[in-house]
């Protein structure tokens, strides 16, 4: 197996454990389901990642999601 492909798996177990907390919270903390602009980001993330041949595409995929879940945290934080 490639280092890149070691990477890719590796990113992939930690976005499933992250979709696992996302969705399967704490019985003691409120539910909270995901904003639109958060899932948007998500998908960016995860198209980056599934992209990954052509690094260019994939890397502006990420930092676009990774924007736009910065955006959304702010966003919330100024909400609450």
């Amino acid at each position: 197996m490639d280092t890149s492909k070691i990477y890719l798996v590796i990113s992939v177990i930690i976005l499933i454990a992250l979709l696992y907390l996302t969705f399967f919270p704490n019985k003691y903390k409120e539910k909270r389901k995901m904003t639109p602009l958060g899932s948007l980001a998500f998908g960016f993330v995860i198209a980056g990642i599934i992209f990954g041949d052509d690094r260019l595409m994939a890397y502006s995929l990420v930092v676009v999601g990774v924007i736009l879940a910065i955006i959304d945290i702010f966003r919330q934080k100024k909400l609450s």
